[in-house]
């Protein structure tokens, strides 16, 4: 097993503990050499430089053959897609992968699908507010390829679209990106925001869990929060969300390993936000556990990646979720107090604060790293909601 690992990932002691748990041979490709791993099986690569590090994988292949490339977050779809065509292993298309990678090309493929999904446009370094206009207000502009809200506003009129595109270039100049690339300008669909979680089978979409999330996502920023499982929406249009999240996975050709799609529901009508070649963000897969043991998301995903039969796990019945901990401003963190007041909230199964005091945050749009994660289990999902609630009401943030 090559798992694929940017530095900056949250996931990966969960999917080194997974690749133990199933006793498999495992090396690493990451931009660092990773802690207590045999340098014989470490891969330098640059997540930015797909083709280049795909080419370094396979010759990293020559001397210590693989059986399976996992990406474990979203700057490695694309290397293991063409590393894995290479070697013959199962895989996903590049051209699928790449789309799933850039939010316009992502929009026009799905387009020539008839997928439904927001109206939207390509704009040009002085084009937003005209392509604002044919879009129609309120629009939501995004960068082409950050990620976790990161870049994303909405705009209400052309004085906020203008406004708007100033901030996002100038986060693409500190994310060290292109500041005059294209920008992706679609209309606000309101309603509620769910995430489908599953893995594919040869195209075939295995559903593994529908996260809601509760907490209404309407700008100028999104910056999320609470993911709960299972759905609380109407089984009719949930059985609707599902069909489109199927239709849009056809329709971009993906075919082998995890997918997290995001879907918004307007007047019971679904409609696809995005669709990525990886699984859920953050810590966020701990929430879910499959089967009577308690199987954990990574385990599922590495037995699919190295061949194993599907397993019949279903979801363990405890309704569950994750909090995203918000980030209160923009500053320097010195301290996050009532953690153990947080843990002691019935429902919470545990807590975890992942960015060390002395590190900068900011909330989206210019931040693109979470503070902390709380996970919760109850017997139904608004059992789940109000312990997540009353667990992040303990928590007492510093920020200089």
């Amino acid at each position: 097993m090559l798992l694929i690992l940017p530095t900056s990932t949250y996931r990966a002691a969960d999917f080194l503990d997974a690749a133990e748990a199933l006793g498999l041979e495992l090396s690493v490709a990451s931009e660092e050499p990773v802690p207590l791993l045999d340098p014989d099986r470490f891969v330098p690569i640059d997540c930015a430089r797909p083709e280049e590090s795909a080419e370094r994988v396979t010759a990293f292949a020559v001397r210590r053959p693989i059986d399976a490339i996992v990406p474990v977050d979203d700057r490695g779809v694309l290397i293991a897609a063409l590393a894995a065509r290479h070697l013959g292993l199962p895989h996903n298309p590049p051209d699928a992968a790449a789309a799933t990678r850039n939010k316009g090309m992502l929009r026009r493929v799905l387009a020539r699908g008839e997928v439904p999904q927001p109206r939207f446009g390509l704009a040009t370094s002085d084009g937003v507010v005209d392509v604002a206009e044919q879009v129609g207000y309120p629009v939501v502009i995004k960068p082409l390829s950050l990620s976790a809200g990161q870049g994303v506003l909405r705009a209400d009129d052309a004085d906020e679209a203008r406004a708007a595109e100033e901030r996002i270039r100038r986060i693409l100049v500190t994310a060290g990106l292109d500041p005059n690339q294209p920008l992706l300008v679609e209309r606000f669909q309101p309603g509620p925001e769910i995430a489908v979680e599953g893995i594919l089978y040869g195209g075939e979409l295995d559903v593994l869990a529908v996260f809601d999330k509760p907490d209404p996502l309407d700008g100028p920023a999104f910056e999320e929060t609470i993911l709960i499982t299972p759905s609380r929406l109407h089984p009719e249009v949930l059985d609707e969300a599902l069909a489109v999240a199927r239709r849009a996975v056809r329709t971009l050709g993906l075919m082998e390993g995890p997918v997290h799609i995001e879907l918004r529901v307007t007047d019971g009508r679904p409609w696809i936000l995005e669709v990525a070649a990886r699984s859920i963000g953050g810590l966020c897969g701990r929430a879910l556990r499959f089967g009577l043991l308690g199987t954990s998301l990574e385990v599922l995903l590495l037995r699919h990646a190295v061949g194993r039969p599907k397993p019949e796990l279903r979801r363990e019945r405890p309704a569950a979720g994750a909090m995203m901990v918000p980030i209160p401003r923009a500053g320097i963190l010195r301290a996050v107090h009532g953690r153990e007041a947080a843990l002691a909230t019935d429902g919470i199964t545990d807590v975890q604060i992942t960015a060390p005091p002395g590190s900068r945050i900011a909330p989206p749009p210019e931040g693109d790293r979470y503070l902390g994660f709380l996970f919760a289990r109850g017997d139904d999902p608004g059992a789940v909601e109000r312990s997540l609630r009353r667990a992040a009401a303990q928590l007492v943030i510093e920020v200089e």
